[in-house]
């Protein structure tokens, strides 16, 4: 073999090892990224997660009494780290995994432990990591809102382990059903964000939690009002930001579809806020900052279904009826029915999420005016729409009050639910964790 001949069969071999190289192959998968849609997405995911920490957590924090507000606190950030390391080892694949046979009703285990999904799998044009780790934080922040049903009362063992076993047998394969292939999805349910996965499952499942853990001590007639509106403000602000990552986070992509996402749900928030502070102001005689902000997270909540399918006009609409609605259905839950749900979960999240999940059937309809969305499926009509949105409304709320009474009955058979009289006297804060929230 001449010299030349030598160099040339050299250089082809080194040429095919970098072509064809594990690098090589990740660059030339790489390129299928979208990278404009990455950017957002990665955007939107620390978004959702600032909803719950810090948002989420000062929120619930300010509205207690002083002597429990770390343990809001500790309720929030445990449950954020147990949601995360649960999503990893088995959520994200009962939620979105390939069921197989029974892929109506759950996606298996197949990528448990993340199997699979490595730095070349690819969910649409991101990143699967990426849709991962979106999909995580709408995972932390449901259960973390049931905490708003049971403060000053509950043992900290029975929040970890009802947090834990609700994400696996409640959270994940309501997800499954609407958004990752399930038998909600292929009847054409609408859930733009998380009116049925997020808000109808907690907000049905913190009224049971209120109901079978008890009121706390003194209520109705003693209940002390919030030791920090300045603080719950606070937290509802980041809770607002947080909400465009929500919503138009979940279009999924940085186009138009998350624009509206965006804009909808911002006025909807804004017009809840200003319908509740007027109520208030109408009934009470002054307009109280808890209550207005109380009104905004209401408005964020019943567009979350609609806000991919509805236009300004109906955000609105929708951000008035959260406003009215919600706020008498605060009265309704407490004073009339006498459970104690503490910081409103089912009144202002489930009432909200099923509310927005329903009207989303016709308002996401073309045809209407200024009230026109996105239209329905082809073949599709305003009445049969409906039907599958009560449908959903009623599986979901069904699924998700079934396994609470069971996982409730069974962590009070084992560890217990409630703390003692006088550990509830003494404050969770100091009684659960031995610390205090404020040295004055």
């Amino acid at each position: 073999m001449t010299m030349s001949r030598l160099r040339s069969a050299i250089l082809s071999l080194l040429t095919a090892l970098v072509l064809f190289s594990p690098a090589s192959a990740m660059a030339q998968d790489q390129s299928a990224v979208n990278t404009g849609n990455t950017a957002w997405m990665l955007t939107a995911t620390a978004l959702v997660l600032f909803m719950t920490l810090p948002g989420l957590a000062l929120f619930y924090g300010g509205l207690v009494r002083e002597r429990n507000v770390l343990s809001v606190l500790m309720h929030c950030s445990a449950v954020a780290c147990l949601a995360s390391v649960l999503w990893m080892v088995v959520g994200y694949s009962i939620a979105f995994g390939d069921g197989g046979a029974a892929n109506a009703w759950w996606g298996g285990l197949a990528k448990s432990l993340m199997m699979g999904i490595n730095a070349d799998a690819m969910w649409g044009d991101i990143p699967e990591s990426v849709f991962f780790m979106f999909q995580m934080t709408f995972a932390i922040i449901t259960p973390a809102l049931i905490i708003g049903a049971y403060p000053e009362r509950i043992k900290f063992s029975a929040v970890m382990w009802f947090s834990g076993l609700w994400l696996v047998f409640v959270y994940a394969p309501v997800c499954h059903w609407v958004w990752g292939g399930g038998w909600l999805q292929a009847m054409g349910v609408r859930d733009f964000a998380g009116g049925l996965v997020v808000h109808t499952t907690c907000g049905v499942s913190a009224l049971i939690c209120a109901k079978m853990l008890g009121a706390r001590e003194g209520f109705p007639h003693d209940v002390k009002p919030p030791h920090n509106p300045g603080l719950t403000m606070i937290g509802a602000a980041m809770l607002w930001v947080g909400w465009f990552g929500f919503n138009a986070g979940s279009a999924l992509t940085a186009g138009s579809s998350a624009g509206m996402a965006m804009t909808v749900t911002h006025l909807a928030a804004a017009s809840a806020a200003l319908t509740w502070m007027a109520v208030e102001w109408l009934k009470f005689g002054k307009p109280s900052l808890v209550g207005t902000v109380t009104g905004m997270i209401a408005g964020l909540a019943t567009i979350t279904p609609a806000s991919g399918y509805v236009g300004p006009a109906s955000a609105i609409l929708l951000g008035f009826l959260a406003g009215v609605i919600c706020f008498y259905m605060v009265g309704l839950i407490k004073n009339r029915i006498g459970i104690d749900d503490t910081l409103d979960v089912f009144a202002v999240h489930g009432v909200g999420g099923m509310m927005g999940s329903l009207l989303c059937g016709i308002l996401s309809a073309g045809g209407m005016g200024i009230l026109s969305g996105v239209g329905l499926a082809d073949g599709v009509t305003i009445p049969h729409q409906l039907w599958v949105q009560i449908l959903g409304i009623v599986a979901v709320g069904a699924w998700s009050g079934l396994c609470t009474v069971i996982l409730l009955a069974v962590i009070r058979a084992t560890v217990g639910l409630r703390v003692s009289r006088d550990d509830e006297q003494l404050g969770l804060d100091l009684s659960s964790h031995g610390e205090r929230g404020y040295n004055l």
